[in-house]
């Protein structure tokens, strides 16, 4: 079975005051929520089960989507209280990422709008722990996330990329680890140094929606606004 996980728990406190009543992934854009941009794509990915993390507002998330067409998906719900942090929340998710034996999954930030094509994304990782979609530096973040290099993520190099907040992760990188609070980027620095995280480059539509400027850009067809 492939799995993915969107993550939809974030309070959203730099898009206030819109996510004062309306949490991050149900904001418009383009006349749409951005959830049901990954839920379409996941679904046209053959994805077969989504797991949706939530807090803030999360009955909303939830009403949503059950309301919704999304053909194929088993969606499940992790509500987290305490909000865990990315990492924490994938662990909290793992029994319902990995049923059926499933090893890989892919996570997918639910505050990111993008035209990234998650069919093209692997099926397998082999030996590798991570395999990361990353874009060109935004304004708000030049300095990037990690270097990159013919397909790999490394310590150093001349080329450092950002994050997309696209990727698919293997369930040895989280197996370990128990569901609290914990953030992903030293988790990802571990498996980098280990030489064990794949990636791509994707040089088309990509914003993160951070800001309420950056959403009204967006929805006015402005270039991609980046990931803060």
């Amino acid at each position: 079975m492939r799995t993915a996980m969107i993550l939809a728990a974030g309070r959203g406190e730099r898009m206030r005051p819109l996510t004062d009543t309306t949490p991050k992934p149900l904001l418009q854009v383009r006349g749409k929520a951005l959830i049901d941009y990954h839920l379409e794509k996941l679904a046209n990915a053959n994805i077969e089960r989504v797991v949706i993390n939530h807090a803030w507002l999360g009955e909303q998330i939830v009403d949503h989507v059950r309301c919704g067409e999304f053909a194929g998906l088993d969606i499940v719900f992790s509500a987290e209280s305490p909000v865990l942090e990315t990492a924490g929340g994938i662990v909290k998710a793992l029994p319902a990422l990995t049923k059926d034996n499933a090893r890989e999954f892919i996570v997918v930030n639910g505050d990111v709008f993008s035209d990234v094509d998650f069919t093209q994304l692997p099926d397998s990782l082999g030996e590798d722990l991570a395999h990361l979609v990353m874009v060109d530096n935004p304004e708000q973040h030049p300095r990037g996330d990690f270097y990159y290099a013919q397909g790999r993520l490394n310590t150093d190099g001349h080329t450092r990329l950002t994050y997309s907040g696209i990727g698919v992760y293997h369930v040895a990188m989280f197996s370990h680890l128990h569901p609290v609070r914990a953030p992903l980027a030293p988790l990802l620095i571990d498996a980098i140094e280990q030489r064990r995280v794949s990636a791509q480059h994707h040089q088309g539509e990509w914003n993160d929606v951070g800001t309420p400027d950056r959403l009204a850009a967006l929805n006015q067809g402005g270039a991609n606004a980046g990931l803060g």
